[in-house]
């Protein structure tokens, strides 16, 4: 037995790979459990200030490190090839959510500039498995099981039906998923948060006895429209949203800063120009928008008890205390309403239900709109799609082995780009200057370990750049100023100027008092744009 693991050890040694392996075969490095939630607000669990039942996801909190200003990207697809590349979502092939372009940065897929994280781990020796959305590719050479997944259930698809496979827009009349990249169909009978979680637990199981540990992603589709969840769950908050979302940002308001998330003088931003004052409303638009926000707070409490059932599993069978748990949410709240919208209504209306009475069922297509939308992104400026900060500020925590302050929260700024080198230093791995021969970008992100470790107190200064832009809009951070453009089509010169030290809002405009910061910023943005190849409008797409 030995004669082989040194073998083992010789082959993957020769091939570049990080081995840790102890005398009796067991690997010692820490699995690694990613937990994803779509289009979460910021707001919404417990542990955050939120008033939807979370306890599992809670309990995973108490014992490691909220971060209070982690940073995604505006959508779904890019936020999907930053976290999986450590790099910006153009470079890694995602400068639009749908487009597949014969173009840099607008390829609809993950490139070969980049190494995808499942891969690079795969070849340091962890098991890799994924469930849930994809949303980064649907021909068979972009799919997971080529990226670097030893096994994946996923919906190739930005969205869902969560109790079938029915799809959502007339292209994809039905959902695309794959298993280990072969075709798959829909099991019968079952709903999507509870089957990603079989998912995952059935591939650990597979190998849970061979000592290797394992990366597994659980991108979940959950709270991500159609909202549609069981029954008992939403029944649970029957009554509790009939005050309106006006009320509910202001509660939450004040609950994040019970919880210590915002500062006590953080201010409300004023609503979006979609949202209409809840008094507005007629009392049956009244009871349908409470019905909406029910059934919302019932999905996040279903994903919620399946996280619980992932714990349960990891528990028996011993590998929970060697499993670095890491929950986040893709984006910010979303705001989007394909029921209505004028290219998806035709097709969506054709196939799904928007009575009250059967909303939250197999058939009902329900979103819950910018207004509540802005609650879950309470101190924040407006939601999913923007470049404000309610599109990027999003929930995210760390649990287990190296992490240091239980119960503790981080408020210094962090990326979802921080996820791959905090992955690869857990793993022993080092990303290379090439893979396969192909020269690969650079990670721009860093990793976490330190700072969940108690060993330093931020891991980005004020020096450091996160730019953004997807379909023309578009920001620059750096340290605590910001510039952002969300008018379309993109001008430099509707770039805005903010010092979020003291500005969380997105409220009072510099540009015009700071102009030697504006000048900076907009130095940096320029290199940001040279760099990633920035077009505008967008090019079109080709496949």
């Amino acid at each position: 037995m030995r004669v082989f693991l040194f073998l083992v050890f010789l082959t993957l040694a020769q091939s570049g790979r990080a081995v840790t392996t102890s005398e009796e075969g067991e690997d010692p490095r820490p699995n690694i459990l990613l937990l994803v939630a779509d289009d979460l607000g910021y707001a919404d669990l417990g542990c955050y200030g939120g008033d939807i039942e979370t306890p599992h996801i809670d309990a995973l909190a108490a014992r490691g490190l909220r971060f209070s200003r982690f940073h995604t990207a505006a959508l779904c697809a890019p936020t999907r090839s930053m976290l999986l590349s450590g790099n910006d979502n153009h470079i890694a092939g995602m400068g639009i959510q749908h487009n597949g372009a014969d173009e840099f940065g607008y390829e609809g897929h993950l490139t070969d500039r980049i190494v995808p994280v499942p891969q690079l781990l795969r070849d340091a020796g962890y098991h890799t498995y994924m469930a849930g959305k994809w949303h980064l590719g649907y021909k068979p050479e972009h799919n997971p099981h080529r990226k670097g997944f030893e096994h994946s259930f996923v919906n190739l698809d930005g969205a869902g039906n969560h109790y079938d496979d029915q799809g959502w827009e007339e292209g994809i009349p039905i959902a695309r998923y794959t298993e280990d990249g072969r075709k798959a169909g829909w099991p019968k009978g079952t709903y999507s948060t509870d089957l990603f979680t079989d998912k995952i637990i059935g591939y650990i199981d597979r190998h849970a006895d061979d000592g290797k540990p394992f990366f597994a992603f659980a991108a979940y589709t959950s709270p991500h429209w159609p909202l549609q969840v069981d029954e008992p769950y939403w029944r649970k908050y029957e009554g509790r949203y009939d005050e309106g979302y006006e009320v509910l940002k202001m509660r939450r308001m004040e609950s994040l800063k019970k919880a210590g998330m915002i500062p006590e003088d953080a201010v409300i931003p004023p609503p979006h120009d979609r949202v209409k004052p809840w008094d507005s409303l007629s009392p049956d638009e009244q009871e349908m928008e409470a019905r909406k926000m029910e059934l919302y707070a019932g999905m996040v409490d279903n994903l919620d008890h399946n996280i619980g059932r992932m714990i349960t599993y990891l528990k028996s069978i011993g590998e929970y205390e060697n499993t670095l748990i890491v929950f986040m949410a893709d984006n910010g709240a979303a705001a989007e309403d394909f029921y209505y919208a004028d290219w998806s209504k035709d097709f969506v209306q054709a196939h799904f239900n928007h009575d009250y009475d059967r909303m939250g069922k197999p058939d009902s297509f329900i979103s819950y709109g910018p207004q509540w939308a802005e609650a879950g992104s309470a101190p924040f400026r407006y939601f999913k799609g923007q470049t404000t900060e309610g599109a990027f500020t999003a929930p995210m925590l760390m649990s287990g082995p190296g992490v240091e302050p239980t119960g503790g929260i981080h408020h210094g700024f962090t990326t979802l780009m921080d996820m791959a080198p905090t992955f690869y230093e857990i793993a022993e791995t080092d990303y290379p200057a090439e893979y396969n021969g192909m020269p690969v970008y650079p990670l721009k992100g860093v990793s976490l370990l330190p700072l969940v470790g108690g060993e330093v107190d931020s891991v980005h200064g004020p020096d450091y750049v996160y730019g953004f832009e997807h379909e023309e809009r578009a920001m620059i951070r750096k340290g605590t100023w910001k510039i952002v453009s969300t008018e379309r089509p993109f001008s430099p010169n509707k770039f805005e100027l903010y010092d979020l030290a003291t500005d969380l809002a997105e409220q009072n405009n510099l540009r015009e008092t700071r102009p030697e910061k504006f000048e900076e910023m907009m130095e940096e943005w320029t290199r940001f744009a040279a760099e990633t190849r920035l077009q505008f409008p967008s090019p079109e797409a080709t496949e």
